[in-house]
């Protein structure tokens, strides 16, 4: 199973929650996720797929886990 992940300059450093366009489908962002990003910059999220509806143009996805990245502290 291949496992995707973005970081927040790969969706332009969104500010607002909210449902935006992406290169492979649809993300959905929480205000959760932006306090994540804020505070890690360079944090990785796991994309997890939203199960469509015959109505659905593209695929939708919402972030997961995420790894904060950078060294390891002692």
């Amino acid at each position: 199973m291949r496992v995707n992940k973005i970081t927040w300059d790969k969706i332009g450093r969104v500010t607002e929650p909210g449902r935006y366009r992406c290169f492979f489908g649809y993300l959905t962002v929480t205000s959760d996720d932006i306090e994540v990003w804020e505070r890690y910059p360079e944090a990785t999220f796991t994309l997890i797929a939203i199960p469509t509806t015959e109505q659905s143009i593209g695929e939708d996805y919402r972030l997961g886990i995420f790894d904060i990245g950078g060294p390891e502290q002692e």
